[in-house]
């Protein structure tokens, strides 16, 4: 089945190129469109689309607030987010990761690019390139712990090799690098990443990403 897809962003133009670009696949269907988050809402309630291209800075409502809509807890099968960004250290694209976005997407990205970022997120994983997931933390880092701060009661209820889990997850790895590193299979590393998902309670990688960080258990540069 074709992949759903939402556009939503205020510049018509815009939303009328990505349509050109998805609809030239035949693994894809845009659904519907929006100009503005209120109208995302109604369109996701109406449409129940499986990916939403979500922009950023929009009227009336941001992508940040309509992406915690979208994402949110008591959803019913709520549809992925990728978020579209005119910079790529846009202040609030780390507010659309923790609102719950599965990643980010520049709005100059090539076409192919586009293509897998919405078939990768749909797929479930993280749409999240480590240099770039790299610049993002390094950039917020003074509001991120130092290390020094009590480790989350939550973390204990990892295993040692969920905790090198999540550490190589929190660096953008995929589940393939992932298996490579610790040499298992990448079926036992989607093992790994379910219990540690369930454990702290997490929606997806991304969120695991950001929870690696906010943590404490992963810092900014650190390898």
């Amino acid at each position: 089945m074709a992949i759903r897809v939402l556009l939503v962003d205020d510049q018509p133009l815009l939303r009328t190129g990505f349509r050109m670009i998805l609809e030239a696949e035949q693994d894809i269907a845009v659904v519907g469109e929006a100009g503005d988050g209120l109208q995302a809402l109604d369109q996701v309630r109406a449409l129940q689309p499986d990916v939403v291209l979500m922009d950023i800075r929009m009227p009336r409502m941001d992508g940040v607030e309509a992406t915690r809509q979208v994402t949110g807890p008591g959803r019913d099968g709520p549809a992925k987010v990728l978020v579209l960004t005119t910079f790529d250290l846009d202040e609030y694209v780390v507010e659309a990761l923790r609102a719950g976005a599965s990643g980010f997407l520049l709005k100059d990205a090539p076409a192919n690019e586009l293509v897998q970022a919405i078939r990768v997120v749909a797929a479930g994983e993280a749409m999240l390139a480590p240099s770039i997931t790299r610049r993002l933390l390094d950039k917020y880092a003074d509001h991120l712990p130092s290390g020094d701060e009590p480790v989350p009661d939550a973390l204990n209820t990892l295993t040692d090799r969920e905790v090198e889990v999540l550490k190589l997850v929190a660096r953008g790895l995929s589940n393939a690098e992932i298996a490579a590193d610790l040499f298992v299979s990448e079926t036992t590393v989607k093992t790994h990443v379910g219990h540690v998902l369930t454990k702290l309670g997490l929606r997806d990688r991304v969120q695991a990403a950001v929870y690696a960080y906010e943590s404490g258990l992963v810092r900014p540069g650190a390898q």
